[in-house]
């Protein structure tokens, strides 16, 4: 006899091997940085003035031009990448613990390679399936469209959307043809998966969860119908 069984909330339906996850951005810290690890920034010029800022390298006054990035002001010629020392007075600059880096040095030594693409990755990184990825490079492998922060299902190695998850992998009722979602309660029987309350006699539709059954043409019968003609 049939007997139902309940799906564990939050686990996908089909096949044990699948799974669900969320793909994640990474921040510099475990707090939010005020500009996200990777972005690309430009040091803004101010002329001198009756403003005497402190240098954020060298803490002393600085009473010519002066630089403004990351909330402090720098002395120009004292504004480089950390480690090639380069002028950043001009050019783009990304701060990485709590030095700054000109793109080129940012790429070399801490920008991650993007799992799909295999460049390296500026900017916002995604982080998911152990992997880092380019936001626009994490996409379901059946629509292409990027996951953002939506949740997502593995089956056969690749990442697909809810959606097309559903559409492509989920256990569908065979009484009523809608999915079989989890925490659904449901019966294996003829060779097909049924939501209990859907395993039902064909003619009178009693349910027949945990009774005697019939079959005809793939439909379930009680026992009082188990010779219905028409049907």
């Amino acid at each position: 006899f049939p007997g139902a069984n309940i799906l564990p909330r939050g686990a996908p339906v089909p096949s044990p091997a699948s799974t669900s996850a969320y793909p994640s951005p990474v921040s510099a810290s475990s707090q939010a940085p005020a500009v996200a690890r990777g972005t690309i920034q430009r040091a803004e010029r101010f002329p001198a003035s009756s403003r005497t800022p402190l240098c954020g390298h060298c803490n002393s006054i600085i009473r010519g031009p002066f630089l403004v990035a990351m909330g402090r002001s720098w002395h120009p010629e004292e504004f480089n990448c950390a480690y090639c020392k380069t002028s950043l007075a001009d050019v783009c600059f990304v701060e990485e613990q709590n030095s700054v880096y000109c793109e080129r040095c940012y790429e070399q030594f801490f920008a991650p390679t993007c799992a799909r693409c295999h460049t390296k990755i500026m900017g916002e990184v995604m982080h998911a399936l152990r992997q880092t990825w380019h936001t626009s490079c994490f996409v379901c492998a059946a629509c292409k469209k990027p996951f953002g922060n939506s949740l997502f299902h593995m089956e056969d190695g690749e990442p697909y959307c809810e959606k097309d998850y559903i559409a492509l992998f989920s256990t569908k009722c065979h009484g009523c043809d809608f999915p079989v979602e989890a925490g659904d309660k449901f019966i294996e029987a003829l060779g097909h998966t049924w939501h209990d309350t859907c395993f039902i006699c064909a003619v009178c539709h009693v349910n027949l969860e945990g009774q005697p059954f019939y079959s005809k043409k793939d439909k379930p019968l009680c026992k009082k119908h188990a010779h219905a003609i028409n049907i």
